[in-house]
């Protein structure tokens, strides 16, 4: 009897469990496994503790995954403990856990990537623990046998970062690739400025939320606002700051978003990857990054055909030679010398000094 090669799909967010569930429906000829986002060492001891709640780890990230999970009839192996795997398929390399470090991984990009701050700068200058800079360092462990994108602009993107252009493959990214279908839907309101919020403070970074609601409010400019809540956002908060800077808006904490981005005539983002919708749809788009290079790197658009194309990039890796190792690699700094350091400081001085404008501005 020939042997069934194993697959261990890792979920984290929603967005993360359904892109791998996606991919995974053109891989059943092998035996495929599912496991909530998880880590191990003393980060585990943070997440049985609850200190990592705010992470595709714990909270209502690995509950909503679980449940999804569950719905889908799908075989689970928390944190992959049952089998030996010939492939890891994940959406995330900030950590790559000890018992994937010899596998062959296949690393999908999930959405946009936080900006390069100070704390991106200290990471790949000292060389700290990528999940200090969030997904600003995703892609960057160099631990995986290929990185599947959304773009050709996100493949420049992650190459300038210094990712190996041969381990990237543009293949698009599952619920991003068909944004068309969302345009035929039931969300009741039309003509109106939808405001996608971040969970910047969740995670612990700067989110000055009275002047970006009191921004949205002068964007709209009579116009009805509605604002949908990021899911990990605490929403007594956020509804309390907008029934105070802009009375009378509508709020959602959940629903259908991309169908408010279809049926909005603007759309008003901080660091959120359906600024990408509003790009496609033609909308008015408002977003803290630059407006030019989110259309450079807006996902591609192929009929929702990137899990199969993601598939057959498994498919391949599966066939490969062994993995020849576990070990992180920061790409940028490998062939780096006294320069190189010279300039990171000299960038870390520089992203300081705007921080610190920024914040008494």
């Amino acid at each position: 009897m020939l042997h069934r090669k194993k697959i261990l799909f890792i979920g984290g967010s929603y967005n993360q469990s359904t892109m791998m569930f996606a991919i995974s429906q053109y891989l059943k000829h092998y035996e495929c496994y599912f496991t909530p986002h998880y880590c191990d060492g003393v980060l585990d001891l943070f997440a049985k503790a609850g200190m990592l709640d705010f992470t595709p780890i714990g909270g209502i990230h690995k509950k909503v995954t679980e449940e999804f999970f569950s719905r889908m009839g799908v075989a689970v192996d928390y944190k992959g403990l049952l089998y030996d795997y010939d492939l890891v398929v994940t959406c995330s390399d900030l950590i790559i856990q000890k018992n994937i470090r010899t596998k062959k991984i296949v690393l999908v990009q999930e959405g946009m990537t936080d900006p390069e701050n100070l704390m991106y700068h200290l990471v790949r200058t000292l060389r700290l623990p990528r999940f200090l800079a969030s997904t600003s360092t995703n892609g960057l462990s160099d631990s995986y046998e290929m990185f599947c994108v959304a773009s050709q602009g996100y493949k420049d993107f992650f190459v300038r970062k210094g990712v190996r252009p041969e381990k990237i493959a543009v293949t698009g990214i599952p619920n991003y690739d068909d944004l068309a279908r969302h345009t035929e839907n039931n969300f009741p309101h039309h003509h109106f400025v939808l405001v996608a919020t971040s969970d910047a403070r969740e995670t612990y970074k700067l989110d000055n939320r009275k002047k970006f609601i009191r921004k949205c409010v002068a964007i709209a400019a009579g116009r009805p606002l509605i604002f949908k809540l990021h899911p990990n956002e605490n929403f007594a908060r956020a509804k309390r700051e907008i029934e105070t800077y802009a009375p009378g808006s509508k709020v959602y904490t959940d629903g259908d978003t991309m169908a408010m981005i279809a049926n909005c005539d603007v759309l008003i983002t901080q660091y959120s990857t359906v600024v990408y919708a509003g790009i496609v749809f033609g909308k008015e788009v408002h977003s803290y990054f630059d407006h030019d290079t989110l259309h450079q790197m807006a996902p591609m658009q192929n009929g929702g055909d990137s899990a199969r194309r993601i598939a057959l990039i498994c498919e391949s890796v599966l066939h490969r030679s062994p993995k020849s190792n576990g070990k992180t690699r920061y790409p940028a700094l490998l062939s780096s010398g006294r320069s190189v350091y010279a300039k990171a400081v000299k960038r870390l001085a520089s992203i300081m000094n705007k921080t610190l404008i920024s914040c008494t501005s």
